[in-house]
């Protein structure tokens, strides 16, 4: 794809129920370096609306404010796009907040090496509670994703996530952006655009701070629906499903047998996960300088993982059974 003469940044951000998150959202954006961009929000369909937090910023951001029906964040983001007035789509959840230099960054990336899609990282900012912190090491650890979420993942097959992607104009018309799905509708749209001919990329420098869940039953829900999705997106992508996306739910059921195995008086195999677990809490001690955190992004990696894992193994079974 021809690259832009001029790109024209908007940033379509939805929202629902969480008007403090969008709140931290809209502050950092009023801090950026870069001035020049448009903030279109969509509310979809709150009933703890956020036009009062809205109001705050329309003399320090050029910020547009949509109300619609509930539709789910894809169709959201769809309206958002079709509002704005940008030739460029950055999409960032409501539960993020943006670096000051974040667009700076990414406006420098696309005027050197343009491309009509890109995904960015997101880390724990100083700020989280330790267990935001503990989950922000279960969702980005090669110990936990296999890489499938950003550095390690391939640079030509990279696929941009709804936290912090961008896309042309040309791709929304060209695709007609999210579809209606409500969990893996990023996946399924960066598949689209890699099957139109578009080219992706990861651009790591342009992360995000992302606050995900607060308790780890809110976190366990949330990857359920994400294993779940993973089904969902082979039944419209079938060569999407690898090989990693299986891990978590052996991971799981392998937990399980080793429980059996205990039983009857043979632990070794438990000791496998005695000791992957141990690494855990070394690599997030190191990472985060806290014994506390890295005990607890422990055990929220085994949420993670065996929520991913009853999710994909519910879907599975369903599938195979229909």
């Amino acid at each position: 794809m021809s690259k832009l003469q001029t790109i024209h940044f908007s940033f379509i951000i939805p929202v629902y129920n969480r008007p403090e998150e969008l709140d931290e959202l809209l502050a950092s954006l009023s801090k950026q370096v870069d001035h020049d961009f448009e903030v279109v929000i969509v509310e979809d369909g709150s009933t703890i609306p956020a036009k009062k937090i809205i109001e705050k910023y329309k003399s320090t951001l050029n910020i547009s404010y949509f109300f619609i029906k509930n539709s789910g964040p894809g169709l959201a983001r769809n309206f958002g796009m079709r509002q704005a007035k940008g030739n460029y789509f950055i999409i960032l959840d409501s539960d993020v907040i943006v670096p000051s230099h974040y667009l700076k960054i990414v406006r420098q990336n696309l005027s050197q090496n343009y491309t009509d899609a890109y995904g960015g990282p997101d880390a724990a900012h100083s700020s989280f509670t330790t267990i935001q912190k503990a989950i922000n090491f279960a969702m980005t650890a090669i110990l936990t994703t296999g890489g499938i979420r950003g550095a390690s993942e391939k640079a030509e097959k990279f696929h941009p996530r709804s936290f912090n992607m961008g896309l042309s104009k040309e791709i929304f018309k060209k695709t007609g952006g999210f579809s209606s799905m409500r969990y893996g509708e990023d996946i399924d749209l960066s598949i689209r655009i890699m099957k139109e001919g578009f080219k992706t990329r990861l651009m790591p420098e342009a992360y995000v701070f992302h606050k995900r869940r607060t308790t780890l039953k809110s976190f366990f829900k949330q990857v359920s629906h994400s294993g779940t999705a993973r089904i969902e997106l082979y039944k419209k992508h079938p060569n999407s499903l690898k090989l990693v996306h299986f891990f978590p739910f052996l991971f799981t059921l392998g937990l399980l047998f080793s429980i059996v195995l205990l039983l009857t008086h043979w632990p070794y195999l438990l000791y496998i996960y005695i000791i992957y677990f141990i690494f855990l809490v070394v690599f997030a001690v190191f990472q985060y300088k806290s014994i506390k955190i890295g005990v607890l992004s422990a055990l929220a990696s085994f949420v993670m993982l065996a929520g991913y894992g009853w999710g994909f193994f519910k879907a599975l079974f369903n599938f195979k059974r229909n």
